[in-house]
């Protein structure tokens, strides 16, 4: 982790403060309007009670050291840290300020544990989402007793990182989706050949071709050895983020859009390692792409793309996205859909890029299970309420199934049920 430093001595002043200033201000104003100077000694009191506390901070605490760790697994996040110094007794004006990321949720409130050599703090988060990736920074500040205003504290203050892991697809070597697509210039050769990187040894078969024996093995065996090659770049795929808001509001908007970007890291990282040949796009108030290609920096370069999305402003006309993927792309390669498909802005996406002639495969993150026990009812109107919602959704993405399979992901630790899908896919029996 990096160590950072914090700035010592920044004054941040309370609404207690500005509300002292305000009157001794009206005290100073009534002094002038009655020609009376007694209002005079209480307003200047009131106005030099804030500096006076500012310049009352300890010098035991000119130097207070931060160090904190995350002791959850899983999607528990337990932040547990300590603040040293020689508090003596100014141990309770001390705290520490962070700010939970937004896929969290808060179980358990920030507390201390206090003592004049060391304060001890704790919180327990809940990860909404199967990947996580922050830093967290945190400002020790000091308050008076009168809570008149804040200074900020020096010390060692290192970044805290929140990660957690990718939702896996396990097997995408097995998918053997449609053929690839040229790119512009590329020529294709009628003699079919074997390329990619070398596996193992086998027999040659008859009429083998000269360029594939291994002579070295064959003078060692007596007998014709040929190379065996894994084969490279198995299919092309494009992973289409929806960047579109819905109805649900903004805070679900920027939960499921973070589910979008754990699923495109997840199925991009997957695929790349299998050699298929990927392309990112991301349509918010336009198309940006990442161009199909293989290798660690086209995949260095789609993570950046995926990371800097943000969520967009309004929802645009879906057709402004299928005439800009055939600005990136040729028509023919099969494209994934990840989107939180919720209502009709955000529905008329597959229509228009079949017609530009992209076979589709829809992955819909649910924000069913972010909203579970949010209603305040009892268990069994609870139940009664998810399954009316489900069946309320299965019905909505029902009517995208003429366009291409739909997987509605609400096991947010594992891609493998979409990889089910895109097998489907890939030999022809749906979409």
């Amino acid at each position: 982790m990096n160590e950072g430093r914090s700035r010592y001595g920044v004054n941040r002043w309370t609404s207690r403060t500005f509300l002292l200033f305000a009157a001794g201000g009206v005290l100073l104003t009534a002094a002038v309007a009655l020609r009376n100077p007694v209002p005079v000694f209480f307003g200047l009191a009131l106005l030099l009670a804030p500096f006076a506390a500012a310049w009352s901070t300890p010098r035991a605490l000119h130097r207070v050291d931060l160090a904190w760790k995350d002791d959850g697994v899983g999607p528990e996040i337990r932040v547990r840290g300590t603040l040293a110094s020689g508090f003596g007794s100014h141990a309770g004006d001390v705290s520490v300020e962070f700010s939970p990321p937004l896929e969290v949720v808060v179980e358990k409130e920030l507390t201390y544990e206090r003592d004049s050599r060391e304060v001890r703090f704790a919180t327990d988060w809940r990860s909404r989402e199967p990947y996580l990736s922050h830093r967290l920074s945190a400002v020790v500040t000091w308050r008076d007793p009168m809570g008149l205003g804040e200074r900020v504290l020096d010390g060692a203050r290192p970044a805290l990182a929140v990660e957690r892991s990718l939702p896996e697809l396990r097997t995408p070597s097995s998918l053997r989706l449609a053929r690839r697509t040229a790119l512009p210039g590329e020529v294709r050769s009628r003699r079919s050949s074997m390329s990619g990187e070398f596996d193992a040894l086998r027999l040659a078969g008859e009429g083998e071709p000269a360029r594939f024996i291994n002579w070295k093995a064959t003078a060692r065996a007596g007998r014709l050895i040929a190379n065996e090659y894994e084969m490279d770049q198995k299919a092309d795929l494009i992973v289409l983020l929806d960047l579109r808001p819905t109805t649900l509001g903004r805070y679900y908007d920027e939960l499921l859009l973070s589910l979008g970007r754990a699923a495109s890291l997840g199925l991009v990282r997957a695929l790349l390692r299998s050699k298929f040949r990927v392309g990112f796009a991301s349509f918010g108030q336009g198309v940006r792409a990442v161009p199909l290609s293989t290798g660690r920096t086209h995949e260095y370069l789609i993570v950046q793309a995926i990371r800097t999305t943000r969520l967009a402003a309004r929802a645009e006309d879906a057709q402004r996205c299928a005439i800009g993927m055939r600005r990136f792309f040729l028509p023919g390669t099969t494209t994934i859909v990840v989107s939180g498909w919720t209502d009709d802005p955000t529905m008329d996406l597959p229509p228009y890029l079949r017609r530009m002639g992209f076979p589709i495969v829809t992955l819909s993150p649910s924000p069913l299970p972010m909203r579970q026990g949010t209603g305040k009812l009892d268990g069994t109107r609870e139940s009664l309420a998810r399954r009316v919602e489900r069946l309320e959704r299965r019905v909505r993405l029902a009517s995208l199934w003429k366009y291409g399979p739909v997987v509605d992901w609400d096991t947010y630790e594992s891609l493998e049920g979409f990889g089910r899908a895109l097998q489907v896919f890939g030999r022809g029996r749906v979409g």
